[in-house]
């Protein structure tokens, strides 16, 4: 497997930004595409609305990433509903907890985050059980996190406040790469979305996340590249870790075929 061009279904990081697929491609002398292969649109007021989903009937907030904070709010501006300063808001990590401040002033008695999972962020909602929770997510979300809530009694509901669109891949030439790296099971239904006679052939396939490779084996594509690992917890690393075994392969097998000579 010769790999020369890779495209990767995500933006292209910042001129400024530190990349490691940067690092990767000078390393090993890539050709890096980047293309997002879904975009995230925010559901009309009308739409929300047929949820029958009051927004102040509930006391506190879950908040599991940067678009649920930015759509929870846009539809309550939208509504011309006034967010009280009472309300509390429960963040999966902390990044996205300095992300709400944004929106709102940051106040400890108001705003709590976990460590990194939505297991982290379970413990903190157990100590408030008294609340009622809404929980704005996209069209296309884990059941996990509405199991752990069920099963401990949480009082919730779930307010589906933005969708996952395919975005537009036809100036993207498909054949042209050695390498597909996907994301998300929305990056594998937007590849036959654009592409709906795409043959994997020679193509390498790398996923990220359990449900990526889920989703990658069930349209019936070969994953050769599965990340994280232990040994190789990001993407990039699973890649270059990839690379190296290809390369140890042919070395091994051009000394093999010397031997034989």
């Amino acid at each position: 497997m010769k790999i020369k061009n890779i495209l990767i279904s995500q933006p292209c990081p910042a001129e400024n930004e530190k990349s490691p697929y940067k690092d990767l491609a000078e390393k090993y002398n890539l050709k890096l595409g980047f293309n997002k292969f879904f975009k995230i649109e925010g559901v009309t007021s009308k739409e929300f609305r047929q949820n029958r989903i009051n927004l102040l009937d509930y006391s506190a907030v879950i908040l599991t990433s940067k678009n649920a904070v930015d759509h929870y709010f846009r539809i309550a501006k939208e509504m011309r509903v006034d967010i009280p300063d009472t309300m509390k808001y429960f963040c999966v990590t902390d990044a996205i907890a300095f992300y709400l401040q944004k929106y709102v002033q940051y106040r400890k008695r108001k705003i709590f985050h976990g460590k990194l999972t939505f297991s982290d962020l379970m413990e903190v909602i157990l100590k408030h059980k008294e609340e009622k929770f809404l929980f704005p997510c996209s069209d296309i979300h884990k059941q996990d996190m509405f199991k752990m809530l069920d099963k401990v009694s949480i009082r919730y509901a779930k307010a589906v406040l933005y969708k996952t669109v395919a975005a537009d891949l036809q100036d993207v030439d498909i054949k042209k790469y050695d390498m597909l790296v996907l994301f998300s099971p929305s990056g594998v239904k937007s590849l036959f979305l654009n592409f709906p006679d795409f043959e994997q052939e020679e193509i390498i396939i790398a996923g990220f996340g359990p449900t990526t490779h889920a989703a990658i084996k069930e349209a019936g594509l070969t994953l050769h590249i599965g990340a994280p690992t232990k040994t190789a917890p990001s993407m990039a690393m699973a890649i270059e870790e990839f690379i190296k075994k290809q390369a140890k392969a042919k070395k091994s097998t051009s000394a093999s075929s010397e031997a034989k000579l």
